[in-house]
């Protein structure tokens, strides 16, 4: 392995995944070993990993992994879910003793269904909405609890930590997903502790970041109309919300959600089509709140896919590539080429312009 003392990068974050458009299952080494090549981006703040397909025998069921500071906030928010929820299946999220990995909180996870009576009260929303509605109610309220994975058939694994321990901590070579992401670093702007890590997960969405966003302000305040409720105090917490209310609660297209968060510049849409300017316009009028400023590259996960986006002017490095059924994306093309030689093409993400991989 890398020597960590020797090498270092304090304003870089490294971002991967993989996806297998058939579906197919991928061990969680493949993400690990392409993570860990990137070890001198990470500073041992930070790092995880998002999985999607690791829980088939209770994939119909929403999966919630928490982290306690106590029992008492364990007995807390336990108490709050079985008042809401039916939890078919709950226990402590499996570990392994990692030297470097200290000071970690409790970890659980719950297979849980909502209450009719619950789905009854909030008739007029989604299980999707309702189970959001949990989730803020938890980290906003229930002291010492903290939800940091809620969707279905997936799960995120996080911690402070160099991202190549939080694996081993989590025994992630035991769990196979079609598709998965990873982090190295820590969010930005906020100390480094095991919630604020990444990925950030609200549903089936997991985020991972790289870059500053400087609209959070202007962000946090178009998502608080809408009942979104931020509490890490994170730029890429904002990012993760504005894509579950685009995609999720508006219906718009991935494309489109990419112009909302990243549009071209006025200089660029000048040289458009009539028509194009027509869209563009309509879009950045009706989501200029949404507009993320800043350097940023970020990778966008859910059940069905995966897409990577870098800022407008494109100030951090993100890399695709393709080999048979599968797709890799990462901030640098040797983590890929960690895990895969002979590749079928090679590209880089183009400023504002989504690469989307989706299984078939």
């Amino acid at each position: 392995m890398m020597n960590k003392d020797r090498y270092y990068i304090p304003s870089s974050c490294s971002l991967a995944g993989v996806i297998s458009q058939k579906g197919e299952l991928i061990s969680g080494e493949v993400i690990v070993c392409m993570i860990a090549k990137m070890n001198q981006r990470s500073n041992g703040l930070g790092g995880g990993f998002a999985g999607y397909g690791i829980y088939p025998a209770h994939k119909d069921e929403y999966t919630f992994h928490l982290m306690y500071e106590n029992e008492d906030s364990r007995e807390n928010c336990e108490e709050f879910l079985e008042i809401n929820t039916i939890i078919s299946e709950r226990e402590v999220i499996p570990t392994k003793p990692v030297e470097e990995i200290k000071d970690r909180p409790l970890l659980y996870r719950y297979f849980i269904e909502l209450k009719p009576e619950l789905k009854r009260r909030y008739y007029e929303l989604s299980e999707d909405d309702i189970v959001m509605l949990l989730v803020m109610e938890i980290n906003s309220n229930i002291t010492g609890a903290f939800v940091f994975s809620s969707g279905k058939n997936m799960g995120i694994f996080k911690g402070v930590g160099y991202p190549e321990d939080i694996a081993g901590f989590y025994r992630l070579n035991e769990y196979k997903a079609y598709l998965w992401t990873a982090h190295g670093r820590f969010p930005t702007n906020t100390p480094g502790w095991w919630g604020g890590a990444h990925p950030f997960g609200l549903l089936d969405w997991a985020l991972v970041h790289n870059g500053e966003i400087s609209s959070y302000g202007a962000n946090k305040r178009y998502l608080e109309e809408f009942s979104y409720r931020l509490t890490l105090q994170t730029d890429s917490e904002a990012v993760l919300y504005l894509l579950d209310l685009l995609v999720r609660k508006h219906k718009l297209s991935f494309e489109t959600a990419a112009i909302a968060l990243a549009p071209p510049l006025w200089n660029e849409i000048d040289r458009m089509s009539k028509e194009e300017i027509k869209k563009i316009t309509a879009i950045r009028t009706v989501y200029g709140s949404a507009l993320i400023n800043g350097p940023s590259a970020l990778i966008i996960s859910w059940k069905e896919g995966m897409m990577g986006l870098n800022d407008r002017i494109k100030l951090r490095p993100l890399v695709t590539a393709k080999k048979n059924d599968r797709f890799y994306i990462s901030s640098e093309e040797c983590a890929i080429r960690e895990v895969e030689r002979n590749l079928e093409y090679v590209n880089h993400v183009p400023a504002g312009k989504p690469a989307i991989f989706k299984v078939r």
